[in-house]
């Protein structure tokens, strides 16, 4: 045990000589002092009779008189005490910092030691002591050791501080010594002079744990979150048995557990173990004759100990265990970087989705939608793009859901119709010698329970001086069929204000073909998936799949006989555009004509034959 220095012991007082008041007055005044007088004839006595051991030491640190309560407490012969070595008997040298602490002492530099030291008594049985080390006023540089058996303190304290540091229920180390063990486990000095270098972690927890308090009570919940803790604790010694240790494991609140695996191998070593864990979780419980079966969730880190810190272990192994949960619980899952940075800028992208909109940091982009008959521009639809000032820019799949989650797909969605209906407006304006092409818009289905949707529309239109027709507003099948009350009082609404309404991704939602027909909807829009079955060469060697071409011509008959019209999208190549051509389809949308381009781009389009040629490709 290393020792701390502190000022001079309170047993130094009894070598200082008494003074009287007579004395004072009459001493004459020198520069130097007059020498001490003698000790009193009751310092002997006090030596002799103290409950704790005293040894006077000279300056070369040999004892020159012990007491007989030091020897008692040391189980030494008295006579042996005399001639020792003092630092011999208190072991003083263990530590550097005492040991220079006490030859400063005995040189007359210091004024005072004080440690504590545990010994071993000639018994066996350990012995914790406080060693106290001051210098007596007489001369010849003498010093007084003083020694206190603090045995039961010292057992007191280490069992109060286990009781701190330990789970009540389970016994196992709590979060407070978990991570006291990690934070000096990261520590460069502990893995810097050896070991691999690395540190893993499993972070455990059971799955449906709150069911078992909420039925059962919580006696029962904390009978199996002990039998848990055993055979947590049986798995790591079985890991310990093979490798320089076993880890650490310990329970961190509910019915969360943590293993820390110290000088990890790798991530083969922690998969191992967390296989092990599941195995030996997934086991029937019996508690007192009720047998139980449950099973855990465990996230898995494993990495260089050098640059990391406990708050980033641990919040690596909470996202790991996060997604073990998300992907079906009952497995464990590694920690995956790149799929943590995903999750993170998702979190990024949406604390910063609502200013965007303030910062106009959106913009439109518009794909042609071409008339199947004669290659020309028929309309367009509007998509967004947000100028992200960090992660460039990005396409709607990484922010619309973002969106629609926190509501501001509402006034998103407001600025994205303003804008379309206003370049719809604009390109009607700059070419009146073309027919005027219609702008579509997608719109969430947010958009319709969390706002007015149609007085937004009526406003707009308003604003902007765009026909209703020139509008047409694209919702997903999902969100459309099976839908009742006010999503289909808006559509009507919108539908008799002269406004289109499609249907996006046709084929791969519900498919209600009976609720169609009551609907107020003017276009189908084949979801690409079946148009990707059109890709084939007339002279390609496999053939096609007839059922490909049945299905869609059966859709686009349907759609005609209700009076519909029919887009095809993901139109990449001639063929493809040849044979919706031939079974019926209306208009195509797809790169064969052009990607989503600019406005200016568009308006180069517009009146041009021929797009599919080439003339729409930016």
């Amino acid at each position: 045990m290393s020792g701390t220095s502190e000022g001079p012991a309170p047993a130094a007082e009894l070598n200082r000589p008494s003074v009287t008041e007579s004395e004072i007055a009459t001493s004459p005044r020198t520069e130097s002092p007059p020498p001490p007088p003698p000790p009193p004839p009751s310092y002997r006595s006090v030596f002799t009779a103290a409950p704790f051991g005293m040894a006077v030491v000279d300056r070369e640190g040999m004892v020159t008189g012990a007491n007989a309560a030091l020897a008692t407490l040391l189980g030494r012969d008295p006579e042996s005490l005399a001639g020792a070595v003092a630092a011999d008997l208190v072991d003083l040298a263990s530590d550097a910092r005492t040991w220079h602490a006490y030859r400063e002492l005995l040189r007359g530099r210091r004024t005072g030691l004080r440690c504590t030291r545990r010994l071993k008594h000639p018994e066996g049985h350990a012995l914790w002591v406080r060693v106290t080390v001051s210098p007596l006023p007489a001369d010849g540089g003498d010093v007084l050791l003083s020694v206190a058996d603090i045995s039961d303190h010292h057992e007191l304290q280490a069992q109060l501080r286990h009781v701190r540091s330990h789970d009540p229920v389970t016994r196992l180390p709590n979060r407070t010594l978990f991570f006291e063990r990690l934070t000096a486990a990261l520590d460069p000095e502990s893995y810097e002079e050896g070991g691999t270098g690395r540190i893993g972690l499993c972070y455990l927890d059971l799955d449906g744990f709150k069911a078992v308090n909420d039925t059962l009570g919580h006696r029962v919940g904390d009978q199996l979150l002990a039998a848990v803790a055993e055979r947590l604790t049986h798995c790591a010694q079985e890991a310990g048995r093979t490798r320089t240790g076993a880890p650490l494991v310990a329970r961190l609140g509910g019915d969360e557990f943590a293993l820390l695996v110290e000088d990890s191998t790798g991530t083969e070593q922690l998969a191992d173990l967390a296989e092990s864990l599941l195995d030996t979780i997934q086991a029937p419980f019996d508690l007192s004759g009720r047998r139980l079966s449950v099973s855990a969730s465990i996230g898995v880190v494993e990495r260089h100990a050098a640059g990391t810190t406990p708050t980033a272990l641990m919040q690596a192994a909470d996202t790991t265990l996060y997604w073990a949960k998300a992907d079906g619980k009952a497995r464990w899952t590694l920690f995956d970087p790149e799929r943590n940075a995903s999750r993170v800028t998702r979190q990024a992208l949406a604390s910063t989705l609502r200013p965007a909109i303030e910062r106009g940091e959106f913009a439109l982009e518009y794909q042609p939608l071409v008339g199947m008959e004669d290659d020309r521009v028929h309309g367009v639809e509007a998509l967004i793009r947000w100028h992200h000032p960090r992660f460039g820019t990005l396409t709607p799949n990484r922010f619309i859901s973002l969106a629609e989650e926190d509501g501001s797909i509402v006034p998103l969605g407001r600025w994205v119709l303003r804008t379309a209906c206003r370049q719809a407006r604009d390109w009607q304006v700059e070419h009146p010698d073309e027919p005027p092409i219609f702008v579509s818009v997608n719109v969430a289905v947010r958009q319709v329970w969390d706002s007015d949707l149609v007085a937004d529309v009526a406003d707009t239109l308003e604003e902007t001086g765009l026909e209703p027709r020139l509008l047409q507003l694209e919702l997903t099948e999902s969100a459309v069929m099976g839908s009742s009350g006010r999503p289909i009082q808006v559509l009507k609404a919108l539908s008799d204000m002269g406004v289109r309404i499609a249907i996006d991704d046709f084929g791969t939602g519900y498919s209600n073909l009976a609720y169609l027909s009551r609907l107020p909807v003017s276009v189908l829009k084949l979801d690409g998936s079946f148009v990707r079955g059109f890709q084939y060469e007339e002279r390609a060697a496999a053939p096609p799949n007839p059922a490909d071409e049945v299905i869609v011509e059966a859709m686009v008959q349907l759609a005609h006989r209700l009076g519909l019209t029919v887009t095809a999208e993901c139109v990449e190549t001639s063929a493809q555009a040849t044979r919706l051509r031939r079974i019926g389809c209306d208009t195509g949308q797809g790169w064969l004509y052009s990607r989503p381009v600019s406005p200016d781009r568009i308006s180069e389009l517009l009146g041009a034959p021929g797009v599919q040629a080439g003339v729409g490709k930016p």
